[in-house]
């Protein structure tokens, strides 16, 4: 019987003939290889090392691929970083930086009447826009006075008379403004009291400011006659003009259109105004005929003369 078994072979679970136990393989599955390819951490294959020992880096923007073209980025990194700059490129960012403060100073002085405008109140744009239009109307009359005379002295049979008679009238409105002639016309006067001491040299300076720019040809205040040169002082507590004493109640006679003159001495937060919240008295008349007869003394030439 024991050599029947020998002779059908070693049973599947015995050992060979070398001693090594063998299990049979499952049916319908292949044998396994008995060698397996590494595998990474993440269930993928690791690829193969270079011939060379080197590995490539991922294309992530940490490293860059010899065999991709360079993005805009690096280029603009590249051409940025690290500065260089010419002796050229650095007279032309001067000459940029100075015309750009050229501008800028321009533009800022050009916009500082705008701003100064903005910033007024609504009494000081209403003064502003008045005065501007009596200046206007002023000039209009002027312009057709001179081509009135124009025309005169190109018409005239007599140009030699005629040409005299204009000078005479210069020479009168001339006198008048220099305050060596009297005058007479329509006109306002203004008389302020003061029983508080408290009127000064500038507010007889506001008020003389506020005629003029209304348009007044002839100004006296008590008995000084009040031209361009005048001079408003205070002095040991009293006002003086042209270092002529000067006492309340102070009285302004200014010749010029009333209509221009009374509105712009009541104007809101004008002289009247300012006057009467400095306690002072202010009353404004219109009469029909105002006389200027305060007289400065001539002044002669040294060295001048009238030439022909």
């Amino acid at each position: 019987m024991p050599a029947a078994r020998d002779a059908a072979g070693p049973p599947p679970g015995d050992p060979d003939a070398a001693g090594t136990p063998r299990d049979p393989a499952p049916a319908g599955r292949p044998a396994e290889s008995p060698e397996r390819p590494d595998t990474a951490p993440d269930g993928g294959t690791d690829p193969p090392p270079s011939p060379d020992g080197v590995t490539d880096a991922p294309a992530d923007g940490t490293a860059q691929d010899p065999g991709r073209a360079p993005s805009g980025a690096a280029l603009l990194r590249a051409a940025l970083w690290p500065p260089r700059a010419t002796r050229s490129q650095l007279v032309v960012a001067a000459l940029l930086f100075a015309l750009g403060l050229g501008l800028a100073i321009q533009v800022r002085a050009a916009g500082s009447d705008d701003t100064a405008l903005r910033g007024a109140r609504p009494e000081d744009l209403v003064r502003i826009l008045s005065d501007l239009d009596d200046r206007t109307a002023r000039l209009d009359d002027e312009k057709r006075q001179l081509e009135a005379q124009r025309t005169e002295l190109e018409t005239s049979s007599d140009q030699a008379e005629e040409a005299r008679r204009q000078n005479e009238e210069r020479e009168r409105r001339l006198g008048v403004l220099a305050g060596t002639v009297a005058a007479e016309g329509p006109g306002v006067t203004l008389r302020i009291g003061d029983p508080l001491g408290v009127v000064g040299a500038d507010m007889l300076l506001d008020a003389v400011q506020e005629l003029r720019a209304a348009g007044a040809e002839a100004i006296q205040i008590n008995e000084v006659r009040i031209v361009a040169e005048t001079a408003f002082t205070d002095r040991n507590g009293g006002v003086r003009l042209d270092d002529e004493p000067v006492s309340a109640p102070y009285v302004v006679r200014a010749i010029g259109r009333p209509q221009d003159l009374e509105p712009a001495l009541n104007i809101p937060g004008g002289v009247v105004q300012s006057l009467e919240n400095d306690s002072a008295s202010v009353r404004v008349d219109r009469p029909e005929r105002v006389t200027v007869d305060a007289l400065r003394p001539t002044e002669l030439p040294d060295y001048a003369q009238s030439s022909p």
